[in-house]
């Protein structure tokens, strides 16, 4: 079954092999096929591109119909007789710039819906284009070619960099977004952090007088939230993906090229350095530091500082290789009934 409901997704095409393999980043032999769209292997009908990233299934790739298949050179074998492979050492990232040739961005629609509020006082680019409902506060700047989808919210003073999405019901307050920033629907960036004063009478909420800034090519997912700091910067750096439903607390430091997954929490005031990438539902305490390339797995919880390249597992969080010969010892003390 061929992907991309027309309903949803832009197409173009057809495009000859040469075509398609020069999206790919790869090279191909010579042959006189023309290529109409992008599908599974177990799907892909002759006149589809295909590709093979993850060895456990060299099977499908075995006995795909695909006109065509992007592979890495370790697989040429396996492609079938009658299949043309497109041959890259990066299968994943060639697939990704097919399927971008074959279905492509929706056309940008600039100018301001009826229907929104943008203050007088906020600076809009000409490019920009601002969606139904959509609310713009004073003093605040659009970049060029920047989408605000319906029901946003962009509060006074925040500054968007150029060739932004911001979708439908997200909210920015106390922020400067970088160019290029996806914001999914639906998130929360720069409200006040979880930050309060115990007194005789009950909790005093200490003032948030910090901001968020998101790096250049950030992503953040639908219903994240990021609290903007309390006296510093909550800084997510450049080119970092936060999933669906990640917490960051106030004055958090991402690093360059940060991945954190689904449900993740970060207490306030920790620093992970670029690179780090953290599993879903991990829970990492404040006030630490989570050294360069460090892998944090799903579920774990962190409670004091991490080195640089360490893999951690488990709650309390452990060392990858140390955790996993604790479960070998109680699997062998289970059977022997002890």
């Amino acid at each position: 079954m061929s992907i991309g409901d027309p309903r949803f997704f832009a197409r173009s095409g057809p495009y000859p092999l040469a075509t398609v393999a020069k999206a790919a980043g790869g090279t191909a032999p010579e042959a006189d096929l023309l290529l109409t769209g992008v599908a599974p292997l177990q799907a892909a009908r002759p006149d589809e591109v295909s590709f093979l990233d993850n060895r456990r299934y060299a099977a499908a790739l075995e006995v795909t119909s695909a006109g065509a298949v992007i592979v890495h050179p370790d697989m040429i074998a396996r492609v079938p007789s009658g299949v043309v492979p497109i041959v890259t050492r990066n299968p994943y990232e060639g697939w990704a710039r097919v399927a971008g040739l074959f279905h492509p961005k929706a056309p940008d629609a600039p100018g301001i819906h009826p229907t929104a509020f943008v203050d007088e006082r906020a600076l809009i680019d000409p490019s920009a284009g601002i969606g139904q409902f959509a609310l713009v506060e004073a003093g605040a700047e659009v970049g060029a070619r920047c989408r605000i989808g319906p029901y946003a919210a962009i509060g006074e003073g925040v500054v968007i960099g150029p060739d932004c999405r911001v979708g439908a019901h997200a909210s920015l307050s106390h922020a400067i977004v970088g160019a290029r920033v996806y914001v999914y629907p639906g998130a929360r960036i720069g409200q006040e952090g979880f930050s309060f004063a115990h007194t005789e009478d009950g909790f005093l909420s200490v003032p948030q007088l910090g901001r968020v800034v998101l790096g250049d090519d950030v992503e953040v997912g639908a219903n994240t939230t990021i609290d903007r700091g309390s006296t510093g910067d909550t800084v997510i750096g450049a080119g970092s993906r936060l999933d669906n439903l990640v917490q960051i607390g106030h004055n958090v430091c991402l690093g360059r090229c940060c991945v954190i997954v689904a449900q993740v929490g970060i207490a306030g005031s920790t620093v992970l350095g670029d690179f780090v990438q953290v599993g879903g539902q991990a829970a990492i305490a404040g006030h630490i530091r989570i050294g360069q390339g460090a892998r944090i797995g799903a579920q774990a919880g962190v409670m004091s500082d991490v080195p640089a390249g360490a893999a951690l597992v488990g709650s309390p969080a452990q060392p990858r290789q140390q955790f996993f010969r604790q479960v070998a010892v109680l699997k062998r003390m289970t059977r022997r009934g002890l």
